[in-house]
């Protein structure tokens, strides 16, 4: 059969414009459909502009240690339409690059929704029908909203990056590295923060030591961190300003709610259901390995089969996507030793099992830590302590996690999880000379 186009991929994002680059270096003639802006949740509404954010609400820290160091700072002042409009202007620029590659290799572009029609046809919002012999889904994932009554008066992390002003009063609900990064930014930037989740406990996923370390720090920094907040309901008052019910009677009234609870798999009305594609409870889209659907001509990778959401996992299923179906090379992501980082204010970085996790699955853990001030912080008067740990197999000495929160702790990660991922041993860390002065050396000093 003759097909308009040998792949189809509905969303471009991380995960599609790379499947449809790499699909079309292999041969392939490749079509992309966009409803929104080419470059998907992280260059438009995510991890880019957020990061950009987070560099500028550093200044504020970043300016107060400055005088200690000599330089004359009066009349510093912050202006947010400034950083808003610079960071909108970056966003501008990277959708450009990210429509240029997909230009540069021929694939062509649809800047509307797209539905799937049948197994190998889309069908786009003016109507127009496109055959396909393979069709990707990459529509990654939506912010989700409680429902509860008055949830319409929040905003979410698609909205944030465009506030008109910033407010004087901010409350953000959840636990996950979008609720504490923006608990920072807005800190930083001198609004009232107040960050509110439902459990007990924070980043669920990172290592629990870490992650109450960053609790403390940011209650010093000022921030107001509640748990077991239920949030029933919230309820817009005569001035304007809004009433967030705790459920125990702790209310907080605020002028702004950001909801950071989680972000949903975006496979709403795309047609999957009607064609047999199957979904989990979530609406994820059920893959194997090889990013493949129960329906042969289906795939999907990235944020909507909720696997691992993070842009470079996404990159990399569609990378493999595209080398198996158009390049005559299976091969599977390896999902282990995956470093994160959470860009609150001190950063988290994490690779390999927890203490937690370790102690769970293994019967002879060791625990290595190294609790210090950063020097810049002792010139600048700053207590704050950054904490590294490793994490090892005492059976095999081979280090099987580290976990740290201090100034550029993911820079300082990065190159730390090759070793990880590398099945280094605690011996290997001990024989490497340290880099001295730096926060990283700490990494081949601890005892």
């Amino acid at each position: 059969m003759n097909y308009d186009f040998d792949l189809f991929v509905i969303g471009a994002g991380s995960g599609g414009v790379r499947a449809s680059r790499i699909a079309a270096s292999h041969g392939a003639r490749v079509a992309v459909a966009e409803e929104y802006r080419v470059g998907g949740t992280c260059v438009i509404r995510g991890c880019v502009p957020k990061k950009l954010l987070v560099y500028g609400s550093h200044f504020a820290e970043d300016l107060a240690d400055a005088r200690r160091f000599g330089w004359d700072t009066n009349g510093a002042t912050f202006d947010w339409p400034t950083l808003r409009d610079n960071v909108a202007a970056e966003v501008d620029r990277l959708e450009g690059l990210y429509g240029q590659t997909l230009g540069n290799n021929k694939v062509e572009i649809f800047l509307q929704r797209a539905t799937v029609a049948a197994p190998n046809l889309v069908r786009l919002a003016d109507g127009r029908e496109i055959s396909a012999k393979h069709i990707l889904i990459a529509t990654g994932a939506w912010p989700a909203v409680p429902a509860i009554p008055g949830a319409e008066y929040g905003i979410t992390s698609n909205e944030v990056f465009h506030l008109e002003k910033l407010p004087k009063r901010a409350v953000i609900a959840g636990a996950g590295y979008i609720a504490n990064e923006f608990a920072g930014i807005f800190h930083e930037l001198g609004v009232e923060v107040t960050l509110v989740t439902r459990g007990d406990k924070m980043l669920r996923s990172y290592d629990q030591e870490i992650v109450e370390k960053l609790v403390g720090i940011s209650r010093g920094k000022g921030i107001d961190v509640r748990f077991d907040f239920k949030c029933p309901a919230v309820r817009k008052q005569a001035d304007g300003s809004l009433l967030i019910e705790s459920g125990n009677g702790d209310d907080v009234e605020t002028d702004l709610l950001l909801f950071a609870i989680g972000r949903v798999p975006k496979t709403k009305d795309l047609g999957l259901e009607a064609v047999g594609v199957a979904l989990d409870g979530d609406g994820a889209v059920i893959v194997d390995a090889h990013n493949a659907t129960n329906v042969p001509s289906i795939h999907a990778v990235g944020d909507v089969t909720n696997r691992v959401q993070l842009t470079p996992v996404a990159i990399r299923e569609g990378h493999a996507f595209a080398d198996r179906v158009f390049g005559n090379n299976p091969r599977t992501i390896d999902y282990s030793a995956i470093p994160t980082a959470v860009f609150s204010n001190p950063p988290i970085a994490g690779v390999g099992l927890t203490e937690e996790e370790a102690r769970a699955t293994l019967s002879d853990v060791k625990v290595y830590k190294s609790d210090f001030r950063a020097m810049k912080n002792v010139l600048a008067g700053r207590n704050e302590r950054a904490l590294y740990k490793m994490i090892v197999d005492g059976a095999t000495d081979k280090v099987i996690g580290l976990h740290l929160i201090g100034p550029d702790s993911a820079e300082i990660l990065q190159a730390a999880a090759i070793a990880v991922k590398a099945g280094l041993t605690k011996q290997d860390f001990d024989d490497t000379v340290a880099l001295h002065p730096s926060m990283a050396e700490e990494l081949v000093l601890m005892k």
